[in-house]
């Protein structure tokens, strides 16, 4: 459905879930300088608006597509249309997009000052196990929570601290002792972050194990060491390594994909393609921090944009407001935040500056 935009530029909405909505717009008119302009030395300035309004945002020439919560997509869609008309060019010559400007124009925005309750979602949404009741803490995890019990496949975007894993081991667990599955799989793609741990000994448990680590801790959390041992020895509870998965059909299941913004495209569409029937997938992951080698697309990015029209499918996006870790996490995430800013801006600065030697 095409609406009307501001300054003759269209975009066209593509509803995901209840709360979440992908919105593409079309920049015109479309001028290789001035997109350049927009997004940026390495797509810098896309990548700020994506982390200020956790919102994922992918370019094809002059078509940009934001996809995440409802308002935040509408909020990236204005940003930029707002950004591109400052690229105009003057005595033939782009204007520049520093961190600076697109800081102000996320500001004047607005929807980072909103309140994010929603009266949709104000009910009490919480999962029983039997060490408790965990319940979502605000609304973004209320909504996560209900798309992971009223959708077979489920994403959960955001920063580390935001509940993605917790609430998704949570569900499962729920979904297990309520006997609606006959088991839980657990995987996470085995890249290490930023460093290379060498030969691990051990059989391929042992291996997998620092891996997995935080999948065990919320299971022990939830039903206690001893229990999750015996679930484990009866294959009841399985823990797998990505590659693993190749070949397998995978019924009356809940599997948990975590760290997922560490997989090829490749492995990303295997593991979408082991879902049998009666079975419930949630992937997790962020993708700010991608570990895989320089020049590899990540298999998170790469569904989101594949998968943005595909019915029973949801897309959760958290934002650093949404940690619910000790309030300092919070903080360090907003404080890396800013330090990239201006990282970026003295990165734009400096290619400002060769650019300008060159002409000279």
């Amino acid at each position: 459905m095409f609406t009307p935009a501001q300054a003759g530029v269209p975009y066209k909405e593509h509803i995901l879930s209840n709360q979440t909505k992908s919105q593409e717009v079309y920049l015109e008119p479309s001028d290789n300088k001035r997109l350049a302009a927009l997004c940026g030395p390495f797509d810098d300035n896309i990548k700020q608006i994506e982390r200020r309004l956790g919102v994922e945002i992918s370019h094809r020439e002059n078509c940009f597509r934001a996809t995440g919560n409802l308002a935040a997509a509408h909020a990236a869609i204005e940003v930029l249309k707002n950004l591109y008309i400052e690229t105009q060019l003057v005595n033939g010559k782009s204007q520049e997009i520093d961190a600076d400007l697109v800081h102000l124009t996320l500001a004047q925005s607005h929807y980072l000052d909103q309140d994010d309750e929603d009266p949709q979602f104000a009910q009490d949404v919480t999962i029983k196990t039997r060490r408790g009741v965990v319940k979502p803490r605000n609304p973004n995890q209320m909504q996560y929570v209900a798309n992971i019990l009223n959708h077979d496949i489920c994403f959960g975007i955001g920063p580390a601290g935001t509940g993605k894993t917790y609430l998704a081991v949570a569900a499962a667990v729920d979904a297990l002792e309520r006997q609606e599955i006959r088991r839980i799989l657990l995987t996470r793609p085995a890249v290490e972050a930023g460093e290379k741990l060498g030969f691990l000994p051990g059989d391929l448990t042992q291996k997998i194990d620092p891996y997995l680590r935080p999948l065990y801790d919320a299971l022990f959390e939830m039903l206690g060491f001893e229990k999750v041992e015996r679930l484990i020895e009866k294959n009841v509870i399985e823990v797998a390594p990505l590659a693993y998965m190749r070949g397998r059909t995978l019924n009356d299941a809940f599997i948990i994909l975590d760290e997922s913004q560490n997989t090829t495209v490749e492995q990303m569409k295997m593991f979408l393609t082991r879902i049998g029937f009666n079975s419930k997938a949630v992937i997790t992951g962020d993708i700010t921090q991608v570990d895989l080698p320089r020049g590899a697309r990540s298999g998170l990015r790469h569904a989101i944009d594949v998968l943005s029209n595909v019915n029973d499918i949801s897309f959760n996006f958290f934002q650093a407001k949404d940690v619910v870790r000790h309030p300092i996490v919070a903080r360090i995430v907003e404080a890396y935040e800013s330090f990239e800013e201006q990282e970026r801006k003295q990165r734009a600065e400096k290619q400002a500056q060769r650019e300008a030697a060159q002409h000279d």
